[in-house]
C-alpha cells in the first residue's frame, strides 16, 4: 500500500529477504485483492471517453491549493497517519475498504444514480463488499485454493468466528448449453444451495459469499441448470472441506 516510510521500507525488505512466512503472507494477500479487483471491475460504456474529454476541455483549470511547504506538510501528516495502521490487519482492512469503496465508486461514475433502482442496486453493492471485506480483515481469517474437475481454480477466504467465505473462482470452463455452476455448502446437517455463480469476467467469477457455516461443512461445486436445483445433482467438480 506504500504506506511506509523510504527507511522502513527498507528495514522490511531486508526482513522479507529472508523470512519465507512473510513472503508467502504478502503473495498470499496481494493475490486475494487482485483477484477481488478484476471480479468487480466494470467496464466502461463507448461513450465515457468522450464525454470526460469534452468536460475536461469546458473546464478551467483551478489555482494551486496550497503553497508547496504547506502541501508538503500536508503529506507528512497524512504519511505519519497511514504509519499508524496496526500491522498486517491494518493493511488487510485498507485493501479491501479500498477495494469496496472503488467497485462502488466507479459504479456510480459510470452510470450515475439518475433514479432510486440504481442507487438501491448500489447500496446493495456497497453492503456487500462491506461484508467481503469484513471475512477478509477477520482474526481467524483463513486462506485455500483448490482445483475445479474439468479446469479452474478456486480461491476461498473463511472467517469460521463469523460463520462466512468469500469464493473466486479463475478459468472455469464453459458449461454446455445454458448450464451453470452452483455453489453449496454440504455438511452433516445437510445440504443448502449457496448460489448460483454470476458470468465471468476476463476469466474471473465472483466472488461469493457464503454464510451460515457449521462445524463439518463442505464447500462443494456441481453444474447445474439456469436457476439451480434444490439439492445436488451430478457429480462434484470441487469438494473442500472447510
Amino acid at each position: 500500500m506504500d504506506a511506509i516510510s523510504a527507511p522502513d521500507r527498507a528495514r522490511f525488505e531486508r526482513h522479507l529477504a529472508g523470512c519465507a512466512e512473510c513472503a508467502r503472507e504478502i503473495a498470499s494477500l496481494r493475490e486475494a485483492t487482485a483477484r477481488l479487483a478484476t471480479a468487480t471491475a466494470v467496464p466502461p460504456p463507448p461513450a465515457l471517453k468522450a464525454r470526460v474529454m469534452a468536460a475536461a476541455a469546458e473546464t478551467r483549470p483551478r489555482p494551486p491549493a496550497a503553497e508547496p511547504e504547506a502541501a508538503a506538510r500536508g503529506w507528512r501528516a497524512r504519511a505519519s497517519r497511514a504509519r499508524t495502521w496496526p500491522g498486517r490487519r491494518g493493511r488487510l482492512a485498507l485493501a479491501a475498504g479500498a477495494l469496496a469503496t472503488a467497485a462502488v465508486a466507479a459504479a456510480a461514475v459510470v452510470f450515475g444514480l439518475s433514479n432510486g433502482s440504481m442507487h438501491d442496486q448500489l447500496s446493495r453493492a456497497q453492503a456487500s463488499s462491506q461484508q467481503i471485506a469484513a471475512v477478509l480483515t477477520a482474526r481467524d481469517a483463513t486462506m485455500m485454493t483448490g482445483a475445479v474437475k474439468g479446469g479452474g481454480t478456486v480461491t476461498i477466504v473463511m472467517s469460521h468466528a463469523r460463520r462466512e467465505l468469500v469464493f473466486t473462482a479463475a478459468d472455469l470452463h464453459a458449461l454446455p448449453g445454458a448450464s451453470g455452476y452452483q455453489l453449496w455448502l454440504i455438511g452433516p446437517d445437510g445440504d443448502r444451495a449457496v448460489s448460483m455463480l454470476p458470468p465471468g469476467r476476463h476469466g474471473m467469477t465472483g466472488p461469493v459469499i457464503a454464510a451460515g457455516l457449521r462445524p463439518g461443512d463442505h464447500l462443494a461445486l456441481t453444474a447445474a441448470p439456469p436457476g439451480g436445483t434444490p439439492y445436488p445433482a451430478g457429480p462434484m467438480m470441487l469438494d473442500v472441506a472447510l
